[in-house]
């Protein structure tokens, strides 16, 4: 309980949230470079997964190569990047290493979801003079969103526990409070600095929930 307790009287602390290397600022910092990974992650695999799994070939080749890229440790690619001539160029080499961490949940849970679309009801509307967008926008999409959104989900929660690892090279984010707790054998600190992430990972799990929710509401145009 003295850890518990005292990790409470840290983050109640208002010293501790303010200035530079505040909780404020690092929350900033995290925010940052797991929303560009995640934004470039779904610019690079949500497009790919979706025309795969729309034109019904190609993808299981896409996601076994995807896939061989999570048996390699996040920090083991970040620990390359750092020796290349990238480590001179802030975020680029965490938000690319974040990135090759969140392509895979994502292509192949797009994929996956447009091949579960009901074959029947595809043939239906294209029997009903549906082009293929109007196919795709009205009738593949809509019904293969569910599994759009678990991957999505799953891929936002990873990065956001993830980008903790930016602290050990040195770079932002709330994994610095963590490090700086070590460093310091404040164990509060570090329990703090945990907290923190897994309650931020729980919000944005909670907001993409509800973001569904919302997008399920609405009809297909």
């Amino acid at each position: 309980m003295g850890a518990v307790s005292g990790a409470w009287s840290w983050l109640t602390t208002g010293a501790n949230w303010a200035g530079n290397g505040g909780v404020w600022q690092r929350l900033g910092e995290h925010l940052y470079v797991s929303g560009v990974a995640l934004l470039v992650a779904c610019a690079l695999a949500l497009p790919l997964g979706l025309w795969l799994g729309h034109l019904g070939r190609g993808g299981a080749v896409a996601i076994n190569v995807s896939n061989a890229g999570r048996a390699v440790p996040v920090f083991a690619v970040l620990a390359l990047f750092m020796v290349s001539p990238l480590r001179n160029a802030g975020y680029v080499p965490t938000v690319t290493a974040l990135v090759l961490f969140a392509v895979p949940p994502l292509l192949t849970h797009a994929y996956v979801g447009m091949r579960e679309v009901d074959r029947a009801v595809v043939e239906a509307a294209r029997g009903m003079g549906m082009s293929g967008g109007q196919l795709f926008r009205r009738v593949e999409l809509p019904l293969a969103r569910p599994m759009l959104m678990t991957g999505l989900r799953s891929a936002a929660v990873q990065v956001v526990a993830t980008a903790t690892i930016a602290a050990m090279v040195g770079q932002g984010g709330l994994g610095r409070i963590i490090t700086a707790g070590f460093a310091t054998y404040d164990t509060p600190q570090v329990v703090a600095g945990a907290l923190l992430v897994a309650l931020l990972a729980l919000l944005v799990e909670a907001l993409l929930v509800g973001a569904d929710r919302l997008l399920g509401r609405r009809r297909p145009l």
